[in-house]
């Protein structure tokens, strides 16, 4: 069933589950095989060279990714989609794949943590030149593209402050010179943000977070133009960063209530941000659904909703963060984000572990600061618990 033409609360549920095949299940089944057998050579042949549709080894391919594939293709409304173990696994094998030796990416400095690692680290050490812009410096980034690039690679809103990024606007400086535009869609979701239809040509998420929603899966995809993503494909299925069936399960599930919990994330953030923000404890909030964030302006024009991450900084120091966090009861302090239950931590041990103080400082990221990732509890019960862990303080 094509269901392209629905919205995207049932191309949430519909979206690549062909269950014909299948005895009559209603859901996509766990396909646990590694290799797939056919009755004659021939036949073999024709799906290992593409000639027809099949599965040879789930290294390569298999079924239950195949639905998941499919899923986020049709909510992204992309040409093509492939699967991977991690989101760190979607973003290097996708950087990898269309980088070489002497070709130059533009990007900006407040990526997160492992993606600026690869910026930073090992796409130099293969010789490809990478200039790195101040995140929300239009001009800066428009100028660097001009001077050439092969690859402008995006994050909107960033990890952990929520800067916001005019997808639009850089997506056209980057086709003056020809760039394939990559964006990080993962803190938006499909739900509250459409890239391709602004200009990029991939999206990379890690699919761990909004779109599993449970914190029980760990999964990355890419999904976009098809000649870039088998382009991608290929690097990885040698690569060896398959998704599995099991994850690929628990994530397609999740996204089956996607719409559902975006919406509740959306509003809830909003109405903790609001409270943060009138706070005489807390110094700042970082939430592009406030009229007074920097990027608010651009946020309301590409987006249709502003997502469930937030970050803010207490009035103190990192010590200030020690005594706060583990105040809050209807909090996990854990790594990760996206999940039904509400998650906190500094950047220290989460988005930027990877960096120093003096590095995270450089990106204006405060010791104070936590980034808050919006569960789907009441949202009255989560003020009240932010309330209580402000006390004692």
């Amino acid at each position: 069933m094509d269901s392209s033409s629905f919205r995207k609360s049932t191309q949430s549920v519909w979206a690549g589950e062909d269950l014909d095949d299948y005895a009559g299940a209603t859901t996509t089944p766990v396909f646990r095989s590694v290799t797939y057998a056919y009755p004659d050579l021939d036949g073999w042949h024709e799906v290992a060279t593409g000639k027809k549709p099949g599965h040879i080894y789930s290294r390569n391919t298999n079924p239950t990714v195949h639905a998941l594939e499919e899923k986020i293709r049709i909510l992204e409304g992309a040409e093509a989609a492939t699967a991977f173990s991690t989101g760190m696994a979607a973003i290097s094998n996708t950087l990898f794949a269309l980088l070489a030796p002497g070709k130059r990416v533009v990007s900006i400095k407040d990526s997160y943590g492992g993606t600026s690692r690869i910026f930073i680290e090992f796409l130099p050490h293969y010789g490809v030149k990478v200039q790195l812009c101040e995140t929300t410096d239009h001009d800066q980034l428009e100028s660097e593209i001009a001077k050439g690039c092969d690859l402008l690679y995006l994050e909107t809103p960033t990890n952990p402050t929520l800067k916001v990024i005019d997808i639009a606007r850089l997506a056209a400086a980057a086709k003056k010179v020809g760039a394939i535009v990559v964006v990080d869609n993962t803190f938006a979701t499909p739900v509250n943000q459409l890239p391709l239809t602004l200009g990029a040509d991939l999206v990379v998420h890690s699919a761990t977070k909004f779109l599993c929603g449970h914190s029980d899966a760990m999964g990355g995809l890419l999904c976009g133009k098809e000649e870039l993503v088998q382009k991608v494909f290929r690097f990885r299925e040698i690569n060896g960063a398959s998704l599995q069936a099991d994850p690929a399960y628990l994530i397609a599930r999740g996204m089956k209530t996607l719409e559902l919990r975006v919406e509740r994330h959306n509003a809830s953030a909003l109405k903790i941000a609001h409270f943060l923000k009138a706070h005489p404890k807390v110094e700042d909030v970082f939430y592009p659904g406030l009229a007074s964030h920097k990027g608010h302006d651009i946020a309301a024009r590409q987006m249709k909703g502003f997502g469930g991450m937030m970050s803010f900084s207490l009035k103190g120091n990192y010590d200030t963060v020690r005594k706060f966090l583990p105040a809050l009861k209807l909090t996990h302090l854990a790594a990760s984000l996206g999940s039904v239950s509400t998650l906190a931590g500094p950047p220290r041990t989460t988005s930027h572990v990877e960096l120093t103080e003096a590095q995270r400082a450089a990106l204006g990221i405060p010791e104070s600061l936590i980034r808050y990732s919006v569960g789907i509890e009441n949202v009255e019960d989560l003020m009240a618990d932010l309330e209580n862990a402000l006390r004692k303080i």
